[in-house]
């Protein structure tokens, strides 16, 4: 990505009421401090199978799908917390500038390691974005990871777009996975929502709860919009204020 260009103190401005800070400073504040706790919860299970093999004490049945358990809900509860101090980070703590659309998204496609069987293809017609640096990774993460998660199928196609709609830039992610309901399309964009039961797709349920932060602090907008085949998801994501190059 293009170095930032930096404004107001090198940090984006805090968005919303002073009320609305207070807040997520409390949120940054817990979420940072109970994940202290949660990392030591998430080692305590290995350093005890640990001493007890190294005592000769096999574990097995009831008390390893015990603690297999343990650690799948530590985890669970990790990522929950991560993504909530992701959250409150929204649009603030971060370099704001141009950024390059393709860099960010050849950065994020190597970072979550896209599945075999799944193509990542990108038609970029606005190839910059005015957006802080942090932001634009964070909302191609949630969107790219979320159409892969959610597929029903071992392989499938994700595809990105960008184009200029008057002073705006809009990003689309789309796949060709199950769809959303229509009953659901505004309901999915809530924190901690999950379509399908967290022991079959694990997720904080935070994904397009991040998207739709993020595009409300550039004064924008995210929606779930009619897919141009008919089939899969597209999540659209306008950003206000920005030119096109």
């Amino acid at each position: 990505m293009h170095a930032p260009t930096a404004v107001s103190g090198s940090e984006l401005p805090l968005a919303g009421s002073t009320g609305q800070q207070d807040f997520e400073d409390f949120i940054y504040l817990i979420s940072h401090d109970v994940r202290a706790s949660v990392r030591a919860l998430q080692e305590l299970p290995q350093w005890i199978v640990e001493d007890l093999d190294a005592a000769g004490v096999k574990i097995d049945g009831q008390v390893a799908q015990s603690i297999e358990l343990m650690n799948r809900h530590t985890g669970r509860l990790d990522r929950m917390l991560i993504d909530l101090l992701t959250y409150s980070r929204i649009g603030r703590m971060q370099a704001v500038g141009l950024v390059d659309l393709d860099a960010a998204l050849t950065q994020i496609t190597k970072a979550i390691k896209v599945p075999r069987g799944f193509d990542v293809a990108r038609s970029l017609e606005c190839s910059e974005v005015l957006m802080g640096e942090t932001d634009i990774l964070t909302m191609l993460d949630a969107l790219i990871t979320n159409s892969i998660k959610h597929h029903n199928k071992p392989g499938g196609q994700v595809g990105v777009t960008s184009r200029r709609d008057g002073d705006a830039v809009v990003v689309t992610v789309s796949d060709d996975g199950p769809g959303i309901s229509k009953a659901f399309e505004e309901r999915v964009f809530g924190a901690m929502i999950t379509l399908r039961p967290r022991d079959e797709v694990e997720g904080s349920g935070m994904g397009l709860a991040l998207v739709r932060k993020i595009a409300d602090s550039y004064q924008g907008q995210a929606k779930i919009i009619p897919s141009p085949n008919g089939i899969g998801t597209t999540v659209e994501v306008r950003i206000a204020g920005q030119r096109c190059s």
